[in-house]
């Protein structure tokens, strides 16, 4: 099918779903998402009109290079991404974007046809895409509803913008919060939906990519028993030489219910003695873990690169630190008994006595 020869029952359908909302008024469509008419609501509100010029102006040359400065990070970790992505779209006319939370342009990748003026005239860092700016967009949708969106040409707001199609899938930090979205944008192009799910894929993978770039001492890939660790489909959970969680990614926050903008222990978390986790590290063992919900997770556990070559004595010398108190403890708790104790730290017998034999021998 040509590109610019879409279906004519979905483009009617769209363009009904205009007529309802933006000219009789009415809240909602049958042919339309709740969050497309309750953007266009909004821009209504806001005094804007469908016919109205998109400038498409770009910030000042010291907002674009305080913004940049504020998300050096984070697109230094989306780069490595931005190129697979282009070659996943190579042959199709769609390019990819990188917004910041507030919907400002940061980074670009993919075939950018820069003789196209519509192209051009969003493909450029700097240039504000936000709701306020330029309506209903994937980039505000995604912001907005904090998930992967797809938006169709005459789902836009404005009739200049009537000419986009963009899948849009939002970006977080190890902190939970929404940072910025992944959009792949084409001109005039059949509808594909299923670049939502390579947006999703793509900003779960930059994403991944920024947590992994925080400074840590352990790091926890989770998933559910019989399923494998090693890909961008593990949780990931970053502590500290304490145990407290540092950061985690969105798959981590679901699977132990973590609420933002908190630092729990891994004891809060696991019901296993923590000095097991760093055991697991150390050996790069994985193991199934019991939550305090009765809950169980597969677990690998790692030391940090960094941390783990370039500072092995001193991370032994926690490890140990670590390990001796958790033995201590459960020792003192068992009132001497050994195998109790053993029991009580998930380990056997032997196990516990050879940890008992080197920590005399420091």
């Amino acid at each position: 099918m040509n590109s610019r020869t879409l279906p004519v029952n979905r483009l009617t359908q769209i363009e009904q779903a205009r007529l309802n909302v933006m000219n009789e008024g009415a809240f909602a469509s049958p042919w339309l998402s709740d969050w497309i008419s309750q953007s266009w609501q909004r821009c209504l509100q806001q005094g804007m009109q469908p016919h109205d010029e998109v400038g498409f102006a770009p910030l000042s040359q010291a907002q674009i290079n305080r913004t940049l400065d504020r998300n050096h990070d984070f697109v230094q970790a989306a780069r490595p991404e931005l190129e697979r992505l282009g070659r996943a779209i190579a042959g199709t006319s769609f390019f990819a974007l990188i917004t910041d939370a507030q919907g400002v342009v940061v980074d670009v990748g993919g075939g950018i046809d820069r003789h196209d003026k519509r192209v051009d005239a969003i493909a450029r860092i700097g240039i504000d895409l936000s709701e306020q700016a330029v309506g209903t967009t994937a980039i505000s949708a995604a912001l907005n509803t904090q998930k992967p969106v797809w938006l169709h040409r005459g789902e836009h707001f404005f009739n200049d913008t009537s000419v986009y199609s963009c899948a849009g899938a939002p970006l977080w930090n190890g902190q939970g919060e929404c940072i910025g979205m992944l959009d792949l944008t084409g001109v005039m192009s059949q509808e594909r939906p299923e670049l939502m799910h390579l947006a999703a894929l793509s900003a779960c993978s930059i994403s991944n990519a920024l947590l992994l770039r925080q400074a840590h001492h352990l790091l926890l890939r989770l998933n559910w028993p019989g399923r494998l660790t090693g890909d961008d489909h593990d949780g990931l959970l970053l502590l500290d030489e304490e145990g407290r969680v540092l950061g985690a990614n969105l798959l981590a926050r679901e699977m132990l219910n973590l609420v933002k903008h908190t630092q729990p222990h891994a004891s809060d978390l696991f019901a296993i003695p923590m000095g097991l986790l760093f055991d697991a590290a150390t050996h790069a063992n994985s193991m199934e873990v019991p939550l305090w919900s009765g809950l169980h997770l597969h677990i690998k556990a790692g030391l940090q690169k960094t941390f783990q070559n370039a500072s092995q004595p001193a991370a032994t010398g926690a490890l140990h630190q670590i390990q001796s108190a958790v033995i201590n403890k459960a020792i003192a708790h068992a009132k001497g008994n050994v195998a109790q104790a053993a029991k009580a730290l998930g380990i056997s017998r032997a196990t516990l006595y050879r940890k008992l034999a080197r920590k005399n021998s420091h």
